[in-house]
């Protein structure tokens, strides 16, 4: 600004183009004393010009007649904003269609729920002839070897079986009341644990909390120096966190986003809003090595602004804390990131207004206790990449507001990953590829007694790779140093224990080595890959598990599925298997496990949570004044009231066609079974004929031209929709005629009567309504369409 100043006293031509244009005209309002041109307008110095924008570097131009000098945010603060480039044209599933084929995308010998028949396994998909109509069906077998066939345009009525633990459920026996029993019992748990759920979501809904002021000028100056493009999934979930915050009601929301995928500058741009409230911010991570480096991202992006940022974790000195402690009591600092060591009854806060906890799992009980006494005092935000069961459970039942980041950053690879026995000479290869690139490698080995022998046997191994240890159990500055000189670029390798868990950002680390994988979680295990692959290079993650000793089928199945988890965004999907493999364990206590374990846990959430809908739609919605509409009573304002849930609302009203088609997906078209069977899924989740034709365009893009009997499936699908939306129960087939049953609306017959009244094909009766397949020689399906397009709501 110094410089700018003085060009322009000299006559010189200056333009600004920053994305940090308000904050530098304020600078230079505050300093327009020292200069002698004085006296500008909004956006103009004398001779100089400030432009809101980006581009890639200034220029100077010297005269005469006149020198020009732009500067851009390269000259000024020496980083530039990268622009975005196109998303590529293809549709990405959100979080709810990921939901949905992780539940129901089956593979051969998995255990499966149906709705109302019970607990079977699924044993693929096949082809069966009834009567003229070939089609494609759900092969499910039974206790006692006996099967069950379902249509695929049912398929919405199973889903993959989650129990309480992993004990194989037993088969439900077709044709016995067992399986209505299990239910019954379910159903009144539900709608117990709803009613209790709810209470707890209301006392929250009706306590008052601070509500934040809408954006200021500085916030939008500091969230313009972000030097990356935010994603839309950023953007979509820092506008519900900055919602729930100008909110009386105190915030309690999940931000659930994949290692890497910005979820810190979320919380970022929370805390700074927080702190223009002269309100304080607490950060607690799970770690000291993670504290340290949240600390130097938020010193380093709120450096421009009047904010003080402390760090407390043992990295400071028991007089550095004390002094720490005695600042934060008496408002001196801002935001206050550290370890568990900020939940201690020690540390008070003057006006603490929002708490920002990263992997909430990773504290214990009673740290957790505590988080939960402090939920309900002030607004707070979780972050996770793999949400524990109960998160999970509460985010997906409604119960808790989640918001999900799936979108990688622009030009993020995957990793590759490779579970393979322990191979010295692959060790060998794979560090050395990685050093010969210029990256650097981690060596994960979690016994500490143990870890500097393998530092020492990897630097006989690779004689030219420089080698650092890094330990819990290290000194603070030693630990301190260990990973500064890593991240300077000092050490080739590190050596470490699952210090390096949660959040380390080291770009240039793009191998890692986990040594004995079967040890570690599902959960661990994808975080700790997450350490690798920051950046746009492609990474590479080597899982090893000793020769001599076997592997547990448990820890087999936790190896298989981050092998298959490549894709990017998967942390989601990770938390679900996670979930499949050891079971929702003790979620919600003891009583709803053996619940869970009865029906499976997509059958339980869907009853939990189409219960929590019915008692809201019962009580009426939360107003905004955060007191129930209409109903108050008892300490918390609310009525419990008691409800009977409807299963027929979890799935697609059933419909029976049976119609003279040949409507299936063959072979031949879509030969992978698992694909076509997403497909399927694909097609029950229709609601509307536009959905209909989308998905029809996108087997046309994905596969090629319709086959006949897959065009056949998308005109099954277009009169089973339109159907629904008459309410129309079931259209059966004759040689001579087809039958459509109708609604019990005397709007409707007179609106066909009118419509169809001298058609010589179509007669409307009291029950039916009768199509003449011999005199439409063919053409049914139009007629058909029309019939139904005339019985919609709304048709005049």
């Amino acid at each position: 600004m110094r410089d700018v100043g003085e060009r322009l006293r000299h006559g010189e031509q200056v333009c600004l183009v920053t994305t940090q244009a308000a904050r530098l005209q304020e600078m230079l309002v505050e300093q327009q004393r020292e200069w002698e041109d004085g006296g500008w307008e909004i956006g103009k110095l004398g001779s100089g010009v400030f432009v809101h924008g980006t581009l890639s570097e200034g220029w100077s131009l010297p005269g005469p007649p006149s020198s020009w000098t732009l500067y851009t945010d390269l000259e000024i603060f020496g980083w530039r904003q990268r622009r975005p480039t196109p998303a590529p044209a293809h549709r990405r599933e959100t979080s709810e269609d990921e939901r949905a084929i992780f539940l129901r995308g089956l593979k051969p010998g998995d255990y499966v729920v149906h709705v109302d028949h019970g607990i079977a396994i699924y044993e693929g998909l096949l082809r069966r002839s009834v009567g003229e109509v070939e089609r494609e069906y759900l092969n499910l077998r039974y206790a006692g070897g006996e099967r069950l066939y379902v249509p695929v345009d049912l398929v919405d009525r199973v889903s993959r079986y989650i129990g309480a633990g992993d004990v194989r459920p037993p088969l439900t026996r077709l044709g016995t009341l067992e399986w209505e029993l299990a239910r019954r019992q379910v159903r009144s748990a539900v709608q117990d644990l709803a009613g209790e759920l709810l209470q707890l979501y209301a006392q929250r809904k009706l306590s008052m909390g601070h509500a934040f002021s809408p954006d200021t000028e500085w916030q939008r100056d500091m969230e313009g120096r972000f030097p990356f493009a935010e994603t839309d999934d950023q953007l979509r979930a820092l506008a519900e966190v900055k919602a729930d915050m100008e909110a009386p009601q105190p915030m309690d929301r999940l931000i659930c986003g994949d290692v890497g995928f910005g979820k810190t500058e979320v919380a970022l741009r929370a805390a700074f809003k927080a702190v223009q409230d002269n309100k304080q911010v607490a950060l607690l991570v799970p770690t000291t090595v993670l504290a340290q480096q949240h600390y130097e991202t938020f010193r380093q992006r709120l450096a421009p602004f009047p904010v003080t940022v402390e760090m407390l974790s043992r990295f400071r000195s028991a007089r550095e804390q004390e002094a720490i402690g005695q600042r934060l009591s008496r408002g001196n600092i801002d935001i206050i990131i550290g370890t568990h060591r900020l939940l201690s009854r020690d540390v008070g806060f003057k006006d603490l207004g929002l708490l920002i906890i990263d992997e909430e799992q990773r504290f214990g009980v009673r740290h957790k206790e505590r988080l939960k006494h402090l939920r309900t005092e002030v607004d707070v935000l979780t972050l996770t990449a793999t949400p524990i069961p109960r998160t999970l459970h509460m985010s997906l039942a409604g119960l808790r507001d989640m918001s999900v980041i799936d979108t990688p950053p622009k030009y993020r690879v995957p990793i590759k990953t490779y579970v393979v026995p322990y191979n010295k000479n692959l060790v060998r290869d794979a560090i050395r590829r990685e050093i010969e690139r210029g990256g650097q490698v981690y060596f994960l080995h979690n016994r500490v007694q143990s870890i500097y022998p393998v530092a020492d046997r990897l630097r006989r191994l690779v004689p030219d790779a420089r080698i650092g240890v890094a330990h819990g159990q290290l000194e603070e500055n030693q630990l301190e140093q260990a990973m500064d000189d890593f991240f300077t670029g000092a050490y080739d390798v590190l050596v470490c224990t699952t210090i390096i868990e949660n959040g380390l950002d080291v770009p240039n680390a793009n191998t890692i080595i986990i040594d004995n994988a079967p040890l570690y979680g599902l959960a661990q295990l994808y975080q700790l890959r997450g350490r690798v692959g920051r950046s746009t290079r492609r990474a590479y993650a080597y899982l090893l598990y000793p020769r001599s000793q076997p592997v547990t089928w448990e820890a087999r199945q936790r190896l298989q599925a981050i092998q298959e988890a490549t894709d990017l965004g998967a942390g989601f999907r990770i938390a679900m298997r996670d979930m499949e493999i050891r079971g929702v364990g003790n979620i919600l206590g003891d009583k709803q496990s053996g619940h869970i374990a009865a029906v499976g846990y997509d059958l339980y959430s869907r009853l939990l949570e189409q219960a929590v809908q019915q008692i809201r739609q019962a009580q009426g919605e939360w107003g905004q004044d955060g007191e129930q509409d209409g109903q108050q009573g008892g300490s918390t304002g609310t009525t419990v009231t008691t409800v009977t849930v409807d299963e027929r609302l979890l799935t697609t009203p059933l419909v029976t066609l049976t119609l003279p088609l040949a409507a299936y997906l063959p072979e031949a078209y879509i030969p992978d079974d698992v694909v076509r069977l997403g497909v399927y899924q694909r097609m029950v989740q229709a609601r509307t004929p536009d959905a209909v034709h989308a998905l029809r365009r996108e087997l046309r893009d994905r596969f090629g031209n319709l086959p006949e009997p897959a065009d056949h499936l998308m005109t099954w699908l277009h009169i089973k929709i339109l159907a629904l939306g008459a309410e129309v129960r079931s259209i059966t087939t004759t040689d001579d005629e087809l039958m459509i049953r109708l609604p019990s609306s005397e709007q409707v017959r007179h609106r066909l009567a009118r419509r169809f009244g001298r058609d010589q094909v179509v007669h409307v009766g009291n029950q039916f309504v009768r199509l003449n397949r011999g005199k439409l020689n063919g053409a049914w399906v139009e007629k058909l369409l029309a019939v139904l397009e005339v019985m919609q709501p709304g048709e005049l």
